[in-house]
């Protein structure tokens, strides 16, 4: 074997595989489970309060509230202070001046139906969305309560953490023997200060991560190469996309692309 031939077999070996992205045909059966929609969900964690009166944390995951079906429209609203100091004489109004910043509100619908099953179901999740109107039992043991935290999740994105003011729930249709099995929720969130977590915390609207769509001589490996400076986190990207045969992947693909942190780069 020349010296050259052994030079390039030792850089192969040591060398990661670079899965390229295949050529545009028929889209295999993990293609089409990966496609399906996925379910919005409403998760309750724990706060804890500082000590030193500064943001507070997010704690554990307390319970989950799964949407039955996703929905049709998410609200929310940001409000600013300004105010303008008027001036004798002046023929023009002064500059404003931002006083503070109203906190952050979400409004949502929940559609719940058991016509199926005639069970109870809809009063349960019902029940589980009015107890995060109330103090969690931990707070509420020290003396200090306060409200669970509530983050909406769907897919790759989450809200900002917040707490639940209010939850409308309008039963509309029941059983024969009276227990409601269809219910409309309106559900309004209101922001909660925290440390920052999953997002930018000086904005108020969704987190939304940065994507990559895939061309012709695209690989996993030159993505994050480009992205992160190091070609070998394909792996943990394929992961956190859902990924799970790089060699199908076709042009045209979408990359969501999270931050290092997102994936354990130190």
């Amino acid at each position: 074997m020349s010296s050259a031939m052994a030079l390039a077999v030792s850089a192969a070996e040591k060398s990661p595989p670079v899965p390229p992205v295949a050529a545009s045909g028929k889209a295999s059966s993990a293609d089409s489970s990966r496609a399906q929609m996925e379910r919005a969900r409403l998760v309750v964690y724990e706060l804890q309060p500082a000590a030193d009166g500064t943001n507070a944390k997010v704690g554990s995951t307390l319970s989950e509230i799964s949407f039955q079906f996703n929905p049709k429209e998410v609200s929310i609203q940001k409000q600013a202070k300004w105010e303008r100091t008027p001036s004798a004489g002046a023929k023009k109004a002064g500059p404003p001046q931002f006083t503070g910043a109203d906190p952050c509100k979400l409004t949502l619908e929940m559609f719940l139906d058991a016509t199926a099953t005639h069970d109870a179901s809809v009063v349960s999740t019902v029940e589980k969305l009015f107890a995060c109107c109330a103090p969690t039992e931990q707070s509420a043991a020290k003396e200090k309560p306060s409200p669970p935290l509530v983050a909406l999740h769907w897919g790759k994105v989450t809200s900002f953490a917040a707490f639940i003011t209010s939850v409308n729930a309008k039963y509309t249709l029941f059983s024969s023997d009276g227990t409601p099995i269809r219910a409309l929720c309106q559900v309004s969130l209101e922001e909660m200060p925290v440390e920052p977590w999953r997002q930018n915390p000086t904005s108020g609207g969704l987190a939304v991560r940065r994507a990559h769509q895939l061309v012709d001589g695209d690989t996993l490996a030159s993505v994050a190469y480009a992205e992160y400076g190091d070609p070998n986190l394909w792996r943990p990207l394929a992961a956190f996309n859902g990924i799970d045969d790089p060699l199908r992947l076709r042009r045209g693909t979408r990359l969501l692309l999270p931050t290092p942190d997102e994936l354990g780069v130190v």
